[in-house]
């Protein structure tokens, strides 16, 4: 049977850590969804961090619930999802994944609350993106690749694409601005990345190089690295 424990600093980072996928999940499903982050200290198991409370009507601090310690006494890290009712009368689609430190102890409880309740034009419009945002943002379709040379040969056209259509680029620096941007990205840290940009761009894999060596030169430096 787990018990509640006292938990120490590094348990308290994990739980912090997950803050943002709190309101991450929360910007995905919509305002009709409550996520909700608790923690498992044992002088006060509560919540910790909460999206769309409004939902069941509890705030930070609020204590735990008893069905969701009865979950944790389970043992399942995720839960199978089951209804709930709360006080308000609403129905919830809920499900309850265990977060667990390195030592594999439970720590905090992640809670995702569905309110059946409510009018499925509202869900479906709020399970929308914003116009055009897509394009807005990027200006390409994303692509959810299967291998890490699909990343690869998606990301220079992308990128490519981005450049050739921004008119402020002199036709000229094309390509250059476009190894820059890649290379900014770590992309030249992958296996044959200089040889797929050259045949991409239709330059010489000599031409890349060189590009690199002025990026390098001019002390731009800073690229993260995908390795």
């Amino acid at each position: 049977m787990v018990k509640l424990r006292e938990l120490s600093a590094t348990d308290w980072d994990i739980l912090t850590s997950i803050e943002n996928i709190v309101d991450g999940i929360a910007a995905m499903y919509g305002q009709h969804t409550e996520v909700v982050l608790h923690s498992l200290d044992a002088k006060r198991p509560s919540v910790v961090k909460i999206a769309n409370g409004y939902i069941t009507g509890r705030e930070v601090g609020a204590p735990i619930t008893n069905l969701a310690l009865l979950k944790l006494k389970a043992g399942q890290d995720i839960s199978s999802a089951y209804l709930s009712t709360c006080a308000n009368g609403k129905t919830l689609k809920c499900i309850t994944t265990i977060i667990r430190n390195r030592q594999a102890q439970p720590i905090g409880l992640l809670c995702i609350n569905s309110d059946m309740d409510a009018p499925l034009q509202s869900v479906l419009r709020t399970m929308m993106p914003e116009p055009l945002y897509r394009h807005e943002v990027t200006g390409a379709v994303e692509v959810f690749a299967r291998n890490i040379d699909e990343v690869l040969h998606s990301t220079i056209a992308s990128i490519a694409h981005e450049v050739h259509a921004n008119h402020k680029i002199a036709a000229s620096q094309k390509s250059r601005e476009i190894v820059n941007q890649l290379y900014e990205l770590g992309i030249f840290e992958l296996k044959d990345s200089p040889q797929v940009a050259a045949a991409h761009l239709g330059i010489s894999v000599h031409s890349i190089y060189r590009y690199l060596r002025e990026i390098k030169a001019a002390g731009n430096d800073n690229k993260p690295s995908l390795t």
